[in-house]
């Protein structure tokens, strides 16, 4: 994972041909600018900890953290309340103003893509249903082709499906933000072993059958540097919405 040191924050904007104005089948997208806080306050509710300023999933599902009024001055101190001096602090989409002696540790740029009447999902013939007794198998293969954040409890912020070869898990894909109206796929992992045969793609559009099947709208994030798969989506029926940034931050001692 790439770092920025520079002081100065970047900010998510759109790319050229997306923005929060577009839709897509009436489907209104102004809650991807910030999916974290929609799917804490709507989908995910019964998982938030926190408070007015800030809410967060619990340590073990994921890392994220909303900021409903990002701008409040009190939310430096909320943060701190709620974390505790030298924890991280992982942002997406928004990053609330904090005082210049808190260290960054890292920005990542992203890109933030949403479906197209292109997407053609479909259900994949080969994927079996993951759950609890899964956990095991799913953070071995995360750790080893880091798709992003799979932690202890982090399936059950939706459906999660694999692909099995001879008894093992080889490749895996699922759900994980809820804004109104929409779900994020993500943890798209394949083993070395099983690439160049289809699966990323295959699960992607049986997770993104799920999702279309219960009338919501699917996105997804890659990391910008990630060109490839950047281009495996859009070949999927993809199209880039907004540039992105996810952040960590470190809660002074003092």
């Amino acid at each position: 994972m790439s770092t920025s040191p520079d002081p100065q924050r970047p900010t998510a904007t759109p790319v050229p041909e997306g923005g929060a104005e577009r839709t897509l089948s009436g489907r209104d997208e102004a809650v991807l600018d910030d999916p974290v806080t929609s799917s804490l306050a709507g989908a995910h509710a019964h998982l938030a900890e926190g408070n007015a300023l800030v809410r967060r999933f619990p340590a073990d599902v994921s890392p994220f953290v909303a900021f409903p009024v990002p701008e409040d001055p009190g939310t430096p101190e909320a943060i701190r309340e709620l974390f505790g001096p030298g924890e991280a602090v992982t942002m997406a989409h928004v990053e609330p103003p904090l005082p210049a002696h808190w260290e960054w540790r890292f920005r990542l740029p992203g890109v933030q893509l949403v479906e197209t009447p292109a997407l053609a999902p479909r259900p994949c013939a080969e994927a079996v249903e993951l759950d609890a007794e899964d956990v095991p198998e799913m953070l071995d293969l995360t750790a080893r082709t880091r798709p992003g954040p799979f932690l202890l409890r982090t399936h059950e912020l939706g459906r999660y499906i694999g692909v099995r070869r001879e008894g093992r898990l080889v490749a895996m894909a699922g759900e994980r933000l809820h804004p109104a109206g929409w779900t994020e796929i993500s943890a798209v992992a394949v083993d070395p072993s099983a690439r160049r045969q289809g699966l990323a793609s295959a699960l992607v559009l049986d997770v993104a059958h799920g999702i279309r099947a219960r009338g919501e709208g699917v996105f997804l994030h890659a990391a910008a540097e990630n060109t490839g798969a950047i281009a495996a989506y859009e070949a999927l029926g993809f199209t880039r919405r907004r540039e992105v940034v996810f952040a960590q931050a470190l809660v002074p001692q003092d």
